[in-house]
């Protein structure tokens, strides 16, 4: 056991492994960037941008094509992953060893935070807009709709980096990324009035670490890692029980597995 753990720990800080780290910040990075510095442009834009609808149209296509874009160009070297609540999911599969989950929050926290300390500094000290739940829910329920809409994202994931479906690479990524980016808009659309749409702990984490508001902040835990750890048991387990690893998930496998 103990060498087992020591030969992953290894495999971890291998120049693959390090690369794909470097691949899921600036992913991370960029598409925290662009979500977030959407709903601040909405803001300045709208004087009273909470109660617009097309402020959330805009930014919920702000976020499907980050999302989009921010997988596909991470997806040869991490798998693009740009999300904590995906590579839980994925780990829950056993798609990627846990050191390398680990390190992938890691950057993926650091990522999204720095995005927020910089839009903070370069907008001269506009506040970064953290997300939450609406006054009238409870944190459950914030919980309960997180968690659904992210195992929606994980379990699209899962379907469309299904080698079954077709050959599949990891630089052949662009099915996955549009079928991500476009379940993350629409969740966004669903639930920007209630939670934010968040569906990524990441993208919750930056601004609420810039900001200092931490309330309800378990919501965007709880949810998007009950609810992708869900997607992954029931793809794997109930709609394609008798798939071996290698048969069902090989086109994922290649993508994500680094170490």
């Amino acid at each position: 056991m103990a060498s087992t753990t020591k030969t992953h720990f290894k495999n971890c800080l291998t120049s693959s492994a390090l690369r794909s780290y470097l691949a899921e910040f600036i992913s991370t990075f960029f598409y925290v960037f662009s979500a977030v510095g959407s709903i601040i442009s909405s803001r300045k834009l709208t004087p009273d941008a909470a109660s617009d609808p097309t402020t959330l149209v805009a930014t919920a296509a702000a976020q499907a094509f980050a999302y989009s874009v921010s997988v596909y160009m991470a997806a040869e070297a991490s798998g693009g992953h740009v999300n904590p609540a995906v590579t839980f999911g994925l780990a829950v599969g056993g798609h990627v060893s846990i050191p390398t989950a680990i390190f992938y929050w890691v950057v993926q926290l650091v990522g999204a935070t720095l995005a927020c300390l910089l839009l903070h500094i370069a907008t001269a000290g506009q506040a970064i807009p953290t997300t939450a739940i609406a006054p009238e829910m409870t944190g459950f329920g914030g919980a309960v709709l997180e968690g659904v809409v992210t195992f929606v994202l994980v379990y699209t994931v899962y379907a469309a980096g299904d080698a079954s479906k077709g050959p599949q690479s990891p630089t052949a990524a662009g099915p996955v990324a549009a079928a991500a980016g476009l379940v993350v808009g629409a969740n966004v659309l669903a639930l920007g009035a209630f939670t934010g749409g968040s569906m990524n702990p990441a993208r919750s984490f930056g601004p609420a670490m810039i900001s200092g508001d931490f309330k309800n902040h378990g919501v965007y835990w709880a949810g998007p890692l009950i609810g992708p750890g869900a997607a992954a048991l029931v793809y794997q387990n109930v709609f394609f029980p008798s798939r071996s690893d290698e048969e069902s998930m090989h086109g994922v496998v290649e993508a994500v597995v680094v170490v």
